[in-house]
């Protein structure tokens, strides 16, 4: 393991983080709340002076001779090393060091679940933070990176898949260079939300609220600057515009960009993954909406309207709210809690699963019984027409185990420390899956501030392995990560191979 090429990727990444940390101030002197450039100016000095301690020679010189298990590695600790950065904004407007990290972790990760109990006592510039946090990383800090730095030219590959491992998966190009494909996807990410930020304000929402909830929506985060979420500005038209935005984030930026600039609008009806994806969001909202309506609980259009926003809103794992579904009867609440075990499209702003994967182990499913009655017969996985290879059908049946026994174990560990089955099971998959709000103390109308130390430290680690997919973290439990010698000798053996293979 070559520590000194993950301390110079960092290094670069802390670099140009200094330099986002001046946008919240910019915000602050706009807004004029000139006490809160402070806290914000003190981050971005502090990543400059953490560049300077980890950079080494020249910059760019050592991390681009990076391979996959130090991507995963710096992938990780810079998500960590973001987090903790995040959260000192936060120390400073006096949340507790815990809450602050808490809503740091959850602000970056796109989860939307908050310690915040009154909204009112806090300005514009932390509200705008929390937002901005979720929009940077939505598409990935990483990606935003490698789009706009020459300096990942070369290590862009194994960073770009080492942030988002699912992508691996199907191995989607949109260009032959890593580098443009990332600068296409944050492309597509930055004017979607600009779009929807204007048609906000056309509509009479607040420029402020517009924009901070425009940058939430798309990147499937779900932090408002509302207390009651969407659900304060109380207009239907604010609802479905969401709404059809928040779908948007969980539609594969890869199948959106063929949409969008190669006019291929046949892409859709052939991809296997929004097929799903729109038809679960179609029967869940009809299922909710029939179930609202019998009980009672509104009329059929008020019925259609809450089930829609709400089941996109989970599915995308967003967040935001327009009901306080805790209100709905245990019918519509469980349709809700299904969606939180599947998450949107991979390639998406989305956490969660993936449908992607869920059409892979329907798929192999099928295949294992077929082999009951043919054992020698031969049956290819295929996704959008193209062979799954058997690496990749270990990988993703390894990614789903992995992913329920985490949650299994969390759970059972905060059901134990909370003394609360709904709290552990409800809170561990909202957080696991990027969710954010949950049910109970924790759903659309409350929040995480009253639970326990070490819940909050779980909820935490939740956060930040399913925003990175499980992978990266997996990595640093294997033995070999950290074996320095056999590292070298691996390198060393590669190398010698290679000049062999010239030689012939």
């Amino acid at each position: 393991m070559n520590f000194q090429s993950i301390f110079s990727t960092i290094s670069l990444i802390l670099k140009y983080i200094s330099f986002v940390m001046l946008i919240p101030c910019m915000c602050a002197v706009v807004v004029k709340e000139y006490p809160s450039v402070f806290p914000f100016a003190m981050v971005a000095i502090l990543a400059f002076v953490l560049h300077k301690i980890l950079k080494n020679g020249e910059e760019g010189s050592e991390f681009n001779n990076i391979n996959r298990s130090e991507a995963l590695a710096a992938a990780l600790f810079a998500w960590i090393i973001l987090s903790v950065i995040s959260a000192i904004p936060f120390l400073y407007y006096g949340l507790k060091p815990i809450d602050a990290l808490f809503e740091a972790v959850s602000g970056v990760t796109t989860t939307g679940a908050t310690v915040l109990t009154d909204f009112s006592i806090y300005p514009k510039t932390m509200f705008f933070w929390r937002s901005f946090s979720q929009w940077l990383g939505g598409m990935g800090i990483l990606v935003l990176f490698i789009a706009i730095l020459p300096s990942f030219a070369i290590a862009g590959r194994q960073m770009f898949f080492a942030e988002s491992p699912g992508a691996s998966s199907t191995e989607s190009k949109l260009t032959p260079r890593i580098r443009q494909t990332a600068a296409t996807l944050w492309g597509i990410y930055f004017v979607l939300t600009l779009i929807e930020a204007i048609i906000l304000i056309y509509m009479g929402m607040p420029v402020f609220d517009a924009i901070c909830n425009s940058m939430s929506c798309l990147s499937g985060g779900g932090f408002s600057p509302a207390a009651e979420s969407i659900m304060h500005y109380a207009q239907p038209k604010f609802f479905w515009t969401i709404a059809v935005f928040m779908f948007l984030s969980g539609m594969n930026f890869s199948l959106q960009y063929k949409i969008y600039i190669k006019r291929n609008f046949k892409a859709i009806f052939k991809d296997d993954e929004f097929k799903l994806y729109m038809g679960v969001v179609i029967l869940f909202t009809i299922l909710i909406a029939i179930t609202l309506t019998t009980h009672n609980i509104y009329d059929l259009k008020k019925s259609t309207e809450a089930a829609f926003f709400q089941v996109v809103s989970i599915i995308t794992t967003t967040g935001f709210v327009t009901v306080d579904y805790n209100e709905w009867n245990i019918r519509a609440k469980l349709l809700l809690f299904i969606l939180m075990f599947t998450g949107a499209s991979i390639g998406s702003a989305s956490g969660g699963v993936k449908l992607l994967r869920i059409v892979f182990i329907i798929k192999y499913l099928k295949r294992q019984i077929s082999k009951i009655y043919h054992p020698n017969g031969v049956y290819p996985i295929k996704i959008n027409k193209t062979i799954v290879s058997e690496d990749n059908v270990k990988q993703m049946i390894s990614f789903v185990i992995f992913y329920y026994t985490i949650f299994v174990i969390t759970a059972v560990i905060i059901i134990y420390t909370e003394q609360n089955a709904l709290i552990g099971v409800s809170c561990s998959i909202a957080s696991l899956g990027n969710v954010g709000p949950a049910f109970g103390i924790a759903g659309p109308m409350g929040n995480y501030a009253s639970m326990h130390f070490i819940t909050k430290l779980i909820f935490i680690f939740n956060m930040l392995i399913g925003r990175l997919e499980l992978i990266p973290f997996l990595a640093l439990l294997h033995p070999d990560f950290w074996n320095l010698k056999k590292e070298r000798t691996f390198e060393k053996n590669k190398i010698i191979c290679a000049k062999r293979k010239n030689l012939v």
